[in-house]
């Protein structure tokens, strides 16, 4: 009988304290367990991690969206198609980004990195017919006066392409030289021969020409001339000229030209070559040389104009 009451009073205190104990909570949800509080947590990590790495990769993108070419022009001066300046030179064109009058003709290309060469007609360097905004090479920067032979060699290399060219009344496309050698008398021989500059013909010049390359170097008229008589430009002519057995259309090409003693070799997309290794290359050896790369528009027509982007260029000796 006693038992019974103790049984009954505790089991009356027990719901009394469930009782309490719900009210006191207030909450009809069930409590998460350390390991959902875990997984909870971890998830919430996952998330602030991923939203992290989203914003650190798009400001990567964003920093990494604006490309420069690979050129150093410490060692070139640049012709223009306008009279004043005719040319700009080192330390000046190593500005040229906030250079007021290089500014149309020659800019950065941001988005894919390359350095643009705008030309249109215009003025023109002494000697020539057309315009151009074409880079001159200069051994020591800012001077015209230290140059290069076959025999001391040089190597000259460039990824580039032909963006834009109008055309002509025929609606054929115009073209342009990207890519020269130029010769150069020496003070001596200008002074042996009585001219009154130093210039000599180009040996090299590699043409833009309806989507194709085409490379045309000079040739001796009469192999028994003096060397005395070879100095003048008159003692050469231009070859008929090759064309590379491949289109480049608008795209990026690379183009290399290797010079050594008696031999001269030009190299497309580093798969196609032309070599010259004959007497006119040998006889041409005592002249003085710099390279050029650019845009040297091969028209005067109205309204006419091309842009040269260059991605890379580089020269050796």
């Amino acid at each position: 009988m006693k038992c019974n009451c103790l049984n009954r009073y505790y089991l009356t205190l027990g719901c009394f304290v469930l009782f309490f104990l719900n009210t006191a909570c207030g909450s009809t949800e069930e409590p998460l367990s350390l390991y959902d509080q875990y997984l909870s947590s971890q998830q919430s990590s996952s998330q602030t991690n991923a939203s992290g790495a989203n914003t650190s990769e798009a400001s990567t993108t964003s920093s990494s969206s604006f490309l420069l070419p690979e050129i150093d022009l410490t060692h070139w001066k640049v012709n223009l198609p306008i009279n004043n300046p005719s040319s700009v030179r080192p330390p000046e064109i190593l500005n040229y980004a906030t250079n007021e009058d290089l500014k149309p003709f020659m800019y950065n290309d941001s988005i894919n990195g390359s350095l643009v060469f705008y030309t249109r007609p215009g003025e023109t360097t002494p000697n020539a017919t057309y315009s151009r905004t074409e880079l001159r090479e200069q051994m020591v920067s800012g001077s015209d006066h230290v140059n290069w032979t076959f025999a001391q060699g040089g190597r000259m290399r460039g990824e580039l392409a032909v963006t834009e060219i109008s055309q002509d009344s025929q609606g054929n496309d115009h073209r342009t030289i990207v890519m020269q050698i130029h010769g150069r008398l020496t003070d001596e021989q200008r002074e042996l021969i009585g001219e009154n500059d130093n210039n000599a013909p180009p040996i090299l010049k590699i043409y833009w020409q309806n989507g194709q390359i085409r490379i045309k170097t000079k040739r001796v008229k009469d192999l028994s001339n003096t060397n005395e008589a070879l100095l003048h430009t008159n003692a050469w002519e231009d070859d008929d000229g090759y064309i590379m057995p491949v289109e480049v259309e608008h795209e990026r090409f690379t183009l290399e030209v290797i010079v050594t003693n008696g031999r001269m070799e030009v190299v497309l997309n580093d798969t196609y070559s032309k070599v010259y290794n004959n007497i006119h290359i040998e006889k041409w050896g005592m002249f003085e040389n710099y390279f050029k790369a650019g845009n040297y528009f091969q028209t005067r027509d109205e309204d006419a104009f091309a842009r040269v982007k260059f991605y890379s260029l580089e020269v050796t000796h």
